[in-house]
């Protein structure tokens, strides 16, 4: 099975800083909620109502059509797996924190092998079909999510009703059931303090700002998730070209905020990098915040062109590798957060050697 693989790797397809406008685009998701028809939806399910669904899902992916059409598919109960590797299927964006709280045989993952495509069965729904692409690749995220979500479509009938679209547990995604959003990193906009002004206005456009983990999260990193509020009344087309408008917009801002950074204030960018990059392949001691804080800072100078040879690749991977969970299981045992922040340095500083020339 290629799901210890993925547990026990860093980079995901995510990570690849290739893509459309990856300098400011990190990754692009397509969320699609299903529910099976007749079946009572997952809060009121109990576990052998949930093993049945699970069982019609993986039966369903096993099927050659959906292997020609999508790719080999794994399953995996979430009782298989540890509450370690749980979270490390978190820190990798491939199931939700909410998915891994409960490690029982009614809750499963179905996953592809390059992480493109993830199923999270029985979370706040019977079916999250999420496809998740590197860059502003919104479009190829949809298409695949589409065709996942169409050759299932022919062997699970999923509650839909014609007036209201299909049926969801939680209103708010009834309709498409679609949530599509991309993630950006905005340190000329955070930076040049335009970053709320900015942000606070999507809310009008019925579109939501979370954090690198999506809801209830904070955002780090200068990393910020947009996605469409609204699932019902539009089209899928209409929610992907809305938030495509809204992303070349914000791409704009970003990048007219880090040209005033970098013609303005040239040497207070220029210190700012250079004390990140030298705090990151030096320090001996680094706390996750940290961490993603001074990533954040190095990267823009990569893209800036101030700091050569760093690869964005690299530095997108430490964002996941360098996560506690992700440290612990690099260590085969649990770790003390001293422990981690020291181990955190030291893989850091490992990463970043080539690129101190």
């Amino acid at each position: 099975m290629f799901i210890k693989d993925i547990l026990n790797r860093a980079n995901s397809k995510w990570m690849e800083g290739t893509g459309p406008e990856s300098d400011v685009v990190i990754s692009c998701r397509v969320r699609l909620a299903r529910n099976l028809a007749g079946v009572p939806c997952p809060h009121l399910l109990n576990e052998e109502q949930g093993r049945q669904v699970v069982k019609r899902v993986v039966d369903a992916i096993a099927h050659k059509e959906v292997e020609k059409i999508v790719g080999h598919l794994e399953a995996v109960a979430l009782s298989e797996l540890s509450a370690l590797d749980r979270q490390i299927l978190v820190e990798k964006h491939l199931i939700s924190p909410q998915h891994a709280e409960a490690a029982t045989q009614s809750r499963a993952v179905v996953l592809r092998e390059d992480e493109a495509v993830s199923i999270l069965v029985n979370e706040e729904d019977h079916l999250r079909i999420q496809c998740l692409f590197p860059g502003f690749q919104l479009n190829v995220a949809w298409d695949l999510a589409n065709r996942v979500d169409d050759v299932l479509e022919k062997r699970l009938d999923f509650a839909f009703d014609e007036k209201y679209g299909y049926l969801t547990a939680c209103p708010t995604n009834v309709g498409t059931g679609m949530r599509a959003s991309v993630m950006m990193h905005l340190p000329g906009l955070v930076i040049t303090n335009q970053a709320n002004r900015v942000l606070s206005a999507l809310s009008q456009l019925g579109l939501a700002v979370r954090g690198l983990y999506g809801e209830g999260t904070e955002a780090a990193g200068n990393l910020f998730q947009i996605s469409n509020q609204i699932t019902l009344g539009l089209t899928e087309e209409e929610i992907i070209n809305n938030l495509t408008a809204v992303t070349h917009k914000i791409l704009e801002q970003e990048r007219m905020a880090r040209e005033l950074l970098r013609t303005q204030t040239k040497e207070q960018l220029e210190d700012r990098v250079g004390r990140a990059f030298g705090i990151l392949t030096n320090a001996r001691i680094i706390t996750s915040q940290e961490a993603i804080s001074y990533l954040s800072d190095v990267r823009l100078g990569a893209d800036l062109g101030i700091i050569r040879g760093v690869d964005t690749r690299i530095l997108n991977e430490l964002i996941v590798l360098t996560r506690p969970n992700f440290l612990q299981k690099l260590a085969g045992h649990e770790m003390s957060p001293f422990a981690r922040d020291l181990k955190r340095a030291s893989i850091i500083r490992e990463k970043l050697a080539p690129s101190k020339g």
